[in-house]
């Protein structure tokens, strides 16, 4: 039903909706306290009905007395940089358990960095033990949680030289002019934009297709059932995706462009080192064609170009 006060002021009412109806722990904090909480950050810290966080001391929701003044030095470091705080924190709820949560804060006017801030808070509890154990830690890139190269090439491995007849193929994937990200940017903001780059490109593949960063700005990405012709429609809609991604960071904002080389396996391609090979070769090629490209490697020693 809609009230005489949410006709009279539709932001505030849109602002109330998405604090009960959000699936989000977001709150506003100023000065120290937490001034609007949303439905879903009350019960991620175990409040209800009958209580609020709501002008309550951000202290109550953290550990203790030194992780709340180091807290607070180091969103005033960052802010004070221009930069979102995004980090792994321990919470403590209402009724003293403790879990891990992400928080992602912001100021929100950044010509005010010490005025009043949005936190976002994530439960990553369950996630941050799994990354805790040393299976994970030895398949895993610890940057962007995504497959690492070994795992990677082990992967690989169990299709090349394999006598089954589906077809297998691998994208290789290079970020154009990183480095200067990383000159104009610092690493900081280039790790974030690592992080999400990686993020984006699984959206673009089946959930059973590993990807993985072999190294500094390069991506993997390994395509069993899939063959040359089906290869390349993934390698454009990566090329494409990475070109229209924004990383916004704080009062950072920058974007990239990236080659990708296709190979599909073959028995001219007899190890894993000589895949990976023709899909850098075919990185390499779109690279030297001026970027921003496909090319996709072919046993005749030549290269096919998917326009980019």
């Amino acid at each position: 039903m809609t009230t005489s006060s949410d006709a009279a002021d539709p932001i505030a009412a849109r602002m109330r909706a998405l604090l009960v109806r959000a699936p989000t722990a977001l709150g506003f904090v100023d000065a120290g306290h937490l001034t609007v909480v949303s439905e879903q950050f009350n019960h991620l810290f175990g409040h209800g009905d009958d209580t609020d966080l709501c002008t309550q001391a951000v202290r109550a929701i953290l550990v203790s007395d030194l992780a709340h003044t180091s807290l607070n030095e180091r969103l005033g470091a960052a802010f004070a940089a221009g930069r979102p705080l995004d980090e792994e924190i321990e919470c403590v709820r209402k009724d003293g358990s403790r879990f891990w949560g992400r928080l992602q804060a912001t100021p929100v006017h950044w010509d005010m960095p010490t005025g009043e801030a949005l936190w976002i808070i994530e439960d990553i509890t369950a996630a941050r033990q799994l990354r805790m154990q040393p299976t994970w830690t030895a398949k895993h890139d610890v940057l962007t949680e995504l497959a690492n190269r070994r795992e990677f090439e082990r992967r690989l491995a169990e299709h090349v030289g394999s006598r089954r007849h589906e077809p297998v193929s691998v994208l290789w994937v290079d970020v154009d002019q990183f480095r200067s990200v990383i000159n104009q940017m610092g690493a900081e903001v280039a790790n974030h934009f690592l992080y999400g780059l990686g993020q984006m490109l699984v959206t673009k593949v089946r959930a059973t297709d590993p990807v993985a960063r072999m190294e500094d700005d390069h991506f993997a990405v390994l395509l069993p059932d899939c063959d040359q012709h089906y290869a390349e429609i993934v390698a454009e809609k990566m090329r494409s995706a990475i070109a229209g991604y924004r990383l916004r960071w704080g009062l950072h904002r920058t974007r990239v462009k990236a080659c990708v080389g296709v190979v599909q396996l073959q028995p001219s391609l007899e190890t894993v080192d000589a895949v990976l090979g023709a899909a850098t070769l075919a990185c390499a090629e779109a690279k030297a064609a001026g970027g921003d490209s496909v090319r996709v490697f072919v046993s005749t020693g030549g290269f096919e170009q998917l326009a980019g």
